[in-house]
Parts: structure tokens; sequence; C-alpha cells
């Protein structure tokens, strides 16, 4: 049996060290993208230094990564432009997507009286949607415009 006092001091700074050393050689991509083979490879490196105190380490883990200030604003700006350029991506998709439906519909229309037609009824279903009184004044003529807007 083994005595030590300060055994929780020793295994912290076994683990640091060799946390410290492995991190040591990684990129800052490298760190931020395998936090679990990270733990994995601290967990067979430090196994033999902490057996020498007397303890079987069963698991450890990367709970948390704190970067520096400058360091955590920097990633905060590239975050912050690559969800831009995410956003700015899917809408010029979705104008592309809107500028060939309606050269579609305009392609459809040209060759189709009928859909044309069908068209500017639709457009002016929607003007009168948004009207609440037509006052009319003029010759008898005001009806027979309004029916030749749709005879053709």
């Amino acid at each position: 049996m083994l005595e030590n006092k300060d055994f929780e001091k020793q295994l912290y700074v076994n683990i640091q060290l060799e946390l410290r050393e492995l991190i040591g050689k990684l990129s800052f991509d490298e760190l931020m993208e395998n936090k679990e083979r990270i733990s994995g490879s601290v967990l067979t490196a430090a196994k033999d230094a902490v057996a020498m105190l007397g303890v079987q380490l069963i698991g450890c883990g990367v709970k948390d990564i704190i970067l520096p200030g400058d360091i955590r604003e920097i990633m905060n700006q590239v975050l912050v432009a690559e969800k831009r350029a995410q956003a700015n991506l899917i809408t010029r998709r979705e104008e592309t997507a809107s500028t060939r439906s309606l050269l579609n519909t305009a392609k459809l229309m040209e060759d189709n009286a009928m859909l044309y037609k069908l068209k500017e009824m639709e457009y002016v279903e929607k003007i009168t949607e948004k009207i609440n009184t037509i006052s009319l004044s003029g010759n008898g003529q005001i009806m027979e415009q309004l029916k030749q807007l749709f005879v053709k």
C-alpha cells in the first residue's frame, strides 16, 4: 500500500503535463475538431504516470477549451464571416431559382395567350383586393372597357 498525502495534486499535474504535451503538437483546427481523440490519447499517456501514484485512471476527458481573449475574438469574427458567407450563398441560390422560374413563366406565357390572360386576371384580382371603393364617372363605355380587359 502506498501512502501519498497530495496524490490529487500530483494526479492533476501529471494529467496536465500529458495534456499540454499532446496539445502542443496539434494545430488549432485539429485541437478544436478532435476533443474525443485528445481525451483518449491523454488517458493512454497518463495511465502509466498515475499508476506510480497508486491510482488507476479509468477515464478522462477534455471538458472545455478556453481560448485567450484575442483568439476568442478572432474566432468569433471568423464564425460571423462564415455564417454571412453561407447566408449570402443561400440568398444567391434563391435569387437564381426565382429568376429561372420567372424566365420559364415568361416563356410559357409567350407561347400561350390563354396563360397570359390568366396571369393578367390574377394581377387584376390582386389589385382589386386592395381597393375598398370604386367611383366611376364618364360616358357609358366604362363597363365595355372593363370587359375588354378580359377579352382577346
